[in-house]
């Protein structure tokens, strides 16, 4: 039977003191109740000797240390998984907030999950489809890997997440698929705009939601993507489904590690962000993958704000580091009206050539994706030209480049918010860009595919 300690010898913030325990591990649950006979739940942060350092998933407000008592409960935080989580909205801590029944769970799992092999990794090579040709025809997304989204401040990027997570599907019905999402230290306004979105759609049928609001426990935020994962691996694992997990915003979930961290005092290091903080985003992001043997994968979609739009900024810097590949989001596309904003030039999906070509998309759009990528460039450059020295300094096939990156932005990146587009719409969009073109340009494509698909 758990032992209780009437020792609590401070409490500061969200962080508690009890001295004298015994028998007490790392990462251990444990139960503070007050003198009205009220729970609050916290976790052991650190231990030495006989003291035990504690933090509360809920506020300090109202804690007397005389008449308080601290019960350790031998196991660590856990989430009851089951099948009828499918469809459901929890809190940050795996409660149910949808009005719905209480879940029976299968089992209960350990949130911190357990670290996958390498050597029991499959390597990523299906396609993805998100709908959004962007990401679908320069940038794919395959299953097991981690593609996150660097953001910037006032850009719509719960509308973005919100299109990916209803839109994004395996292709051939045969295969299950479910959505895990997951939204950390976001307003009323944003948890009641993604459930809506969720709902008015459908896709809240195949998805699990995690709403952890602004007002909510720090600690709970550092908590909200674990519990999100560990549904996931349960789903992709235990039941061999294919995951996406939408976690947003990783900015908010960095903050909550610098805030519970400053209450520690510890040395701070970059910014003011924990030293420790790389190795915390990989025990997150490291969850995602394919194993051998099992049918299931978890694929990554985190989202992040890069503070000041700085890509050198700790957050963004690390989880470059961490996972292959990102999807950069442009104030300056925002301004023009194009929606969603993606920079396709600084984007970059690392295994995009382990999900693309015959029998995955289709046999052109290896080539078909590196020769639009050249024309954008080319066509961005010539645009500047044009700023500097005016359209009298541009040659005619200058001029023609210059039309193709207006058009590309405005037709192929532009599709707003609700296009759900297959890859072959994007495709057929491709190659009505390139036959702006002539077809002495196209020199990264075979003549095969010119002829079978270039516009006259």
């Amino acid at each position: 039977m758990p032992k209780e300690y009437k020792t609590i010898e401070e409490v500061a913030g969200p962080l508690m003191l009890v001295k004298g325990v015994t028998g007490v591990n790392y990462n251990e649950l444990a139960e503070i109740e007050l003198k009205n006979g009220q729970k609050r739940r916290c976790k052991v942060l650190e231990l030495d000797g006989e003291n035990a350092l504690v933090q509360l998933f809920e506020s300090s407000t109202g804690i007397n240390l005389s008449n308080s008592k601290v019960k350790f409960l031998g196991r660590s935080l856990e989430f009851g998984v089951s099948e009828d989580m499918l469809s459901r909205i929890f809190d940050g801590l795996g409660r149910p907030i949808d009005s719905g029944p209480e879940l029976l769970p299968e089992k209960r799992l350990d949130i911190n999950g357990l670290p996958m092999n390498p050597a029991a990794r499959n390597y990523p090579q299906e396609f993805i489809q998100t709908g959004i040709s962007a990401i679908d025809g320069l940038n794919t997304l395959v299953r097991g890997q981690k593609l996150p989204i660097f953001s910037v401040s006032g850009l719509p990027c719960a509308a973005f997440a919100a299109q990916i997570a209803r839109q994004a599907k395996v292709r051939g019905v045969e295969e299950p698929f479910a959505v895990v999402f997951a939204a950390m230290g976001i307003t009323f306004e944003e948890a009641n705009f993604f459930t809506q979105s969720f709902k008015k759609t459908g896709a809240i049928d195949r998805a699990v939601m995690f709403l952890n609001l602004a007002n909510d426990p720090v600690i709970e935020r550092i908590a909200t993507p674990r519990m999100a994962l560990t549904a996931a691996e349960y789903l992709a694992f235990d039941k061999g489904m294919h995951v996406l997990v939408i976690l947003t915003d990783i900015t908010n979930y960095a903050d909550a590690l610098r805030e519970v961290s400053a209450a520690r005092k510890e040395v701070p290091g970059r910014r003011g962000y924990p030293g420790y903080m790389y190795t915390d985003l990989a025990s997150l992001y490291e969850r995602a993958g394919r194993q051998k043997g099992k049918p299931g994968s978890i694929t990554m979609i985190p989202i992040l704000t890069m503070p000041e739009d700085d890509k050198t900024h700790p957050i963004p810097d690390l989880t470059g580091y961490i996972t292959e590949g990102q999807i950069i989001l442009s104030r300056e596309l925002y301004r023009k009206g194009i929606a969603p904003p993606i920079d396709v030039l600084p984007s970059l999906s690392r295994l995009k050539d382990k999900g693309i070509g015959a029998g995955k998309t289709r046999a052109d759009h290896s080539s078909t994706m590196n020769q639009i990528f050249a024309a954008y460039a080319r066509g961005k450059d010539a645009k500047e030209l044009m700023v500097v020295l005016g359209e009298a300094a541009l040659t005619e096939m200058d001029k023609l480049y210059a039309k193709f990156a207006d058009e590309f932005e405005k037709n192929y990146v532009s599709q707003g918010y609700e296009t759900d587009r297959s890859i072959e719409d994007t495709l057929k969009i491709g190659w009505q860009l390139l036959s702006i073109l002539p077809k002495s340009e196209l020199k990264r494509i075979n003549n095969e595919f010119i002829d079978q698909y270039y516009i006259k």
